[in-house]
């Protein structure tokens, strides 16, 4: 895992998009404004998106199902280190749970994806994506993780290659209430919170840092993986955004 240090940062979309202004649509993407400076404890969160091989350990020890496409609970060969899909948000949290961790909140992922980018669209600033830093406008589907240039904190595929679960419930006005520290997302909802787009998706939209998507608890996706975060325990000060950890799992 890598440690994410805590702190203060903007969260949301400073930019407009091409049809913001347009008045026939005037909520349009408005669900992750207003912007607004957030406190978040430094935390966890694994480095690679959940593979099929991780996840087929896991499978394997706990009986779970596995995903549809599996050949029963085996991994289809060639496609071990590729990240996991057609994993429900309860899969992708009992997963987590099995290792001792859990899923991250909206707000750490975010956090985790900008790194120092105050502002930017994506993780590495404002260029428009290219098929040198993400995965995305395929047909084929996923590719293994971990083979674009990581972000700032040292993180893989958090734009593109699959969408990302997190703990969150979904509420298209949540931005306006949220605490101003540790936000944990709304008391209930009808759906969960995915971040970071797929190697399904065009650039123009879905794969910015700020980006808010969603799907019913139960959905099972070909563009739907996850990956875990862990709290950092007992921390009291404040830790500097230079400092890197990798922990190893």
């Amino acid at each position: 895992m890598a440690f994410i240090p805590g702190g203060e940062f903007s969260r949301g979309r400073t930019y407009d998009w091409p049809d913001t202004k347009l008045i026939w649509y005037p909520t349009v993407l408005a669900d992750d404004l207003p912007v607004r400076k957030i406190t978040l404890s430094p935390f966890y969160l694994d480095v690679y998106e959940v593979t099929n091989q991780r996840y087929a350990a896991f499978v394997k020890a706990s009986h779970h199902r596995p995903p549809y496409q599996w050949h029963g609970i085996e991994v289809p060969n060639g496609m071990e280190k590729r990240p996991v899909t057609n994993v429900s948000w309860d899969d992708a949290a009992a997963f987590c749970a099995w290792e001792g961790k859990r899923l991250p909140t909206e707000a750490e992922w975010e956090r985790a994806c900008r790194g120092t980018a105050e502002g930017g669209k994506y993780p590495w600033g404002n260029s428009a994506p290219t098929a040198k830093l993400a995965v995305f406008g395929l047909d084929s589907g996923a590719v293994d993780a971990g083979t674009k240039p990581m972000n700032y904190f040292g993180l893989y595929d958090m734009i593109g290659n699959v969408w990302e679960w997190t703990t969150d419930w979904y509420d298209r006005t949540y931005y306006e209430v949220a605490p101003e520290t540790n936000p944990q997302g709304p008391s209930e909802g009808r759906y969960r919170v995915l971040r970071g787009g797929s190697w399904f998706d065009t650039p123009d939209t879905f794969l910015a840092s700020s980006y808010r998507s969603w799907a019913r608890q139960g959905e099972r996706s070909p563009t739907i993986g996850f990956r875990c975060a862990a709290s950092f325990p007992g921390t009291k000060t404040k830790t500097s955004a230079r400092s890197v950890e990798r922990v190893a799992r």
